[in-house]
């Protein structure tokens, strides 16, 4: 503890630092740090789905300077400091775990995130909803708002039935592009994404993961298929789609 106590310590020097005598961290704002905090958490986000612990690890200080920045600006302005940060979240916590730091009795991780779900609307909150970022992707964010409403109750009870919610905005979907209305026909597409997204949700899938699996893996197919184009000397767009699926295939034997 000692030793992990003394790296914070050691980084909140630095900072000071930094602010005091560098000209490019004298002038960053908390605005201008926003979309850099983005990318090194996508970058974070990269290196869990590719299992490199010594890239998280990497990430994992990025993303610490940049907490360690925000509260050093909120120290200056006289809003905030670190201390008033972690002591905030410590206090939260214990709040919200009333099954570890008081006498409440839970069954399972499930009744835990109920539980946490409820405190937060004693806290004042009111709407369950509310702690979802507007600026998510929308596939994140379609499945945090269905494990949000989950946490009180408002969830399908089997699979099966929200497979057949699926199945009945498939064919929603498959009438209004008969029908040739736009508007009608991304409404409906919207509709079926959010209900496969809930559907993974009840099979245990990550849709984020599972369509970021997904991208990898045609990315490093179709790099596979240029590299043998380059190979026998053609573009792509010189080659019939049945030699290029030739390679394809190859691809995915690999």
């Amino acid at each position: 503890m000692k030793e992990k106590l003394k790296a914070f310590e050691r980084l909140l020097v630095i900072m000071d630092e930094l602010r005091e005598k560098c000209p490019w961290d004298k002038k960053q704002t908390m605005e201008s740090l926003r979309h850099l905090t983005i990318e090194e958490t996508y970058e974070l986000g990269d290196a869990i789905l590719d299992n490199d612990l010594k890239e998280i690890k990497g990430e994992l200080g990025d993303l610490m300077l940049h907490l360690v920045f925000y509260s050093k600006i909120g120290e200056e302005k006289g809003a905030f400091d670190m201390a008033d940060v972690l002591n905030g979240v410590c206090e939260k916590l214990i709040h919200r775990h009333p099954h570890i730091y008081g006498d409440v009795e839970v069954a399972d991780a499930e009744e835990v995130k109920q539980n946490w779900e409820k405190l937060k609307l004693k806290e004042g909150k009111t709407s369950v909803l509310e702690g979802v970022p507007k600026s998510l992707p929308a596939v994140v964010k379609a499945n945090r708002i269905q494990d949000k409403v989950k946490g009180v109750g408002f969830d399908w009870e089997e699979p099966n039935q929200v497979w057949d919610k699926v199945e009945e905005e498939i064919a929603e979907l498959k009438h209004e592009v008969e029908q040739g209305n736009k508007d009608r026909i991304e409404s409906e597409f919207g509709d079926v994404m959010f209900s496969m997204i809930n559907y993974a949700r009840f099979i245990g899938v990550n849709p984020e993961d599972a369509l970021e699996r997904t991208n990898k893996k045609f990315i490093k197919r179709f790099q596979y298929l240029e590299k043998k184009a380059k190979a026998i000397g053609k573009e792509l767009s010189e080659m019939t789609l049945a030699e290029m699926d030739v390679y394809w295939e190859e691809a995915k034997s690999m």
